[in-house]
């Protein structure tokens, strides 16, 4: 049976506990560049959040130079964006930005670029944004977000345990530092379509740890019956039975992202669905690694400091057993899945049997010649 076969059956054992701590090494080297960049260099914040004009001028002759050129003439040249793209009727759109709030100044900015690109006024898209639309902006994305995470930490802490809820926490954190520093670093310009994308991504890396979550509080019921598998072994075996599922949910997400990203933003020139498909690609990716080695290593940290972790590993650790308390086998999965009668009957002979034999067991002690 191949690997894929195994993946898709859940019979997979892969040994995701040994490789928790380089991952979380690599995780926060990840963060650590990511509010490095932040500090340092921030964000590219569209004029919806920090106020200010933005003009589109139809031509195919005028020049990044000459258009800072004319805002040069208003004093507005310093911190001013100037981008050459192509509009959504086909045509090149010199799109320029600058830190100007004032609507009459817009206006003469507008009137300028119309004489130096030789079309007429009312053809320049012109958008003015003051200061207080874009705190009330950020504000309100703020308060979305807050709001967000204390709903999402009520549902799992009921649904689940308080434990969960915590490293679910700590992992959609993990996600929006990355997404947001991969902004920073690359200089992606943040938009309000940006931030809808980020709710968004936490609400699909959040689905795919519920899922994870979910198996986990599964297996621990069908396991922790004798006490002989630590929290680290039932993850273990939880993260084998959903790895494929979570791949495929990820991959099913990330291809229209993809489409969307290629088609509309790069072939038709559509910055909003840049702006959102962009965030949503790096969100998606790391939701899905953080949803295995961010949101299960921390809530395996925190059941194993519980009482009743602590006595299975002393335990285990005492008898010099933790290597097979740390290790549920498939052959033991395979069991407990095996539907039980009233009587407490096995519900098919055959599957019980296919359990058993699938069960490593000792070698056999080879006999012993006479001596003589």
């Amino acid at each position: 049976m191949g690997t894929f076969s195994k993946m898709y059956r859940g019979r997979t054992d892969f040994d995701f506990p040994k490789i928790f701590r380089p991952m979380l090494i690599v995780s926060a080297i990840l963060v650590v560049i990511s509010i490095a960049s932040l500090v340092n260099s921030g964000l590219n914040l569209a004029i919806e959040f920090e106020g200010g004009a933005a003009w589109e001028i139809p031509s195919q002759t005028m020049t990044s130079g000459q258009a800072n050129a004319v805002l040069a003439q208003f004093g507005l040249r310093d911190g001013s964006k100037v981008q050459v793209a192509t509009g959504a009727s086909g045509k090149r759109v010199v799109k320029v930005q600058a830190d100007t709030k004032s609507i009459v100044t817009s206006r003469k900015v507008a009137k300028a670029f119309a004489e130096k690109a030789g079309v007429k006024v009312d053809e320049i898209a012109t958008n003015t944004v003051g200061p207080s639309w874009g705190s009330e902006i950020t504000k309100q994305a703020t308060i979305s977000l807050v709001v967000f995470l204390i709903v999402i930490a009520l549902y799992i802490t009921l649904l689940l345990e308080w434990s969960m809820a915590v490293a679910a926490l700590i992992a959609v954190a993990h996600d929006i530092i990355i997404t947001v520093g991969v902004y920073s670093i690359l200089g992606f310009e943040v938009t309000p379509a940006t931030v809808i994308s980020f709710l968004t991504i936490l609400g699909y890396s959040l689905y795919d740890t519920i899922v994870v979550y979910e198996r986990v509080s599964e297996n621990t019921v069908r396991y922790d019956r004798a006490e002989r598998y630590t929290y680290s072994g039932i993850m273990r075996r939880s993260l084998n039975q959903v790895l494929m599922r979570s791949i495929n949910t990820t991959l099913v997400a990330i291809l229209p992202v993809l489409s969307m990203l290629i088609i509309g933003a790069f072939a038709f020139g559509q910055s909003t669905i840049k702006d959102f498909s962009l965030a949503l690609l790096v969100g998606l990716i790391s939701g899905a690694y953080s949803s295995i080695f961010i949101a299960a290593p921390f809530v395996v940290m925190l059941k194993e400091r519980e009482p009743k972790y602590r006595r299975i590993r002393k335990r285990a650790t005492d008898r010099g057993q933790l290597a097979i308390a740390e290790h549920v086998p498939l052959a033991d999965a395979v069991i407990s899945a095996v539907p039980v009668s009233a009587n407490g009957a096995a519900a098919t002979t055959q599957a019980v049997q296919a359990a058993q034999y699938s069960r490593p067991h000792p070698p056999r002690p080879r006999k012993q010649g006479k001596t003589r």
